[in-house]
């Protein structure tokens, strides 16, 4: 946890950003697929709620990635009322995600371990994100520099682009996820799985950079040190989502 010690008698001065309520941005996410418009949404607090709410959207319209196509061809076909709202619906989700995904830095230790691999291993950035946001966010931070390829949605999913380590002997190739989902994928494909814990991201950074890195390049990652952190990353995870339940009319 970072902490600020102030010494003597000198007064602060200055200017502080404060960022919206965690509380107002939860719904008003979730509102935005129920809209066909455009939706910018200011002042987003970039917390774990908050990345989880983003996920969830963001895995959500995954899932209908692969029907997207299938179903604007019926929609052309025969124009279905009922289907075109769906269509709709999708493509709204990726506009709301478009334009929340502007103005926020990476972590601390995202930048240095980027470059801490540099010519060391191949990097691909690989997202449920649509891809123009995606690459957007990664040129305004100048990260683009450090990666091969930037992957949003369009081009397939995570499982599908970690199908790629095959070529890769066992042990070198590595994931890393803030999800469930994520270290689903790595397990189906066979690849290594560093997770960057909910509430604890700047933390997690920090480790990778400090002592991940160096045991994945050295063949010290697998096994005892992995089991680990996919333990601690598990105990994490929150057993209800951080927003109201609401039951089911029976």
């Amino acid at each position: 946890m970072i902490k600020y010690i102030i010494e003597g008698g000198a007064k602060l001065r200055g200017d502080v950003t404060i960022n919206g309520s965690k509380n107002a941005a939860l719904p008003m996410l979730a509102a935005t697929i129920l809209t066909n418009e455009r939706c910018v949404i200011h002042r987003v607090p970039m917390i774990s709620d908050v990345l989880v709410m983003l996920d969830i959207l963001r895995q959500r319209d995954d899932e209908l990635r692969e029907r997207r196509e299938s179903l604007e061809r019926a929609v052309a076909a025969d124009g279905d009322a009922d289907l075109r709202r769906v269509l709709e619906w999708s493509k709204a989700v990726n506009r709301a995600v478009e334009a929340m995904v502007r103005g926020v830095p990476p972590f601390p230790f995202v930048r240095e371990s980027l470059e801490k691999l540099r010519g060391k291993a191949d990097i691909l950035v690989v997202s449920a994100t649509p891809h123009e946001a995606l690459r957007r966010e990664w040129e305004e931070h100048s990260l683009d520099q450090y990666v091969m390829a930037i992957c949003g949605q369009e081009q397939g999913s995570k499982r599908e682009h970690l199908q790629l380590a095959a070529k890769y002997p066992p042990g070198h190739a590595l994931m890393i996820g803030d999800a469930p989902g994520d270290y689903q994928a790595a397990q189906a494909n066979g690849a290594l799985f560093f997770p960057i814990n909910p509430g604890a991201e700047e933390a997690s950074w920090k480790r990778f950079y400090d002592e991940g890195i160096d045991r994945f390049l050295s063949g010290a990652f697998a096994g005892e040190y992995q089991n680990a952190l996919v333990e601690e990353f598990d105990r994490r995870l929150p057993e209800r989502p951080p927003w109201p339940l609401v039951d089911a009319p029976s």
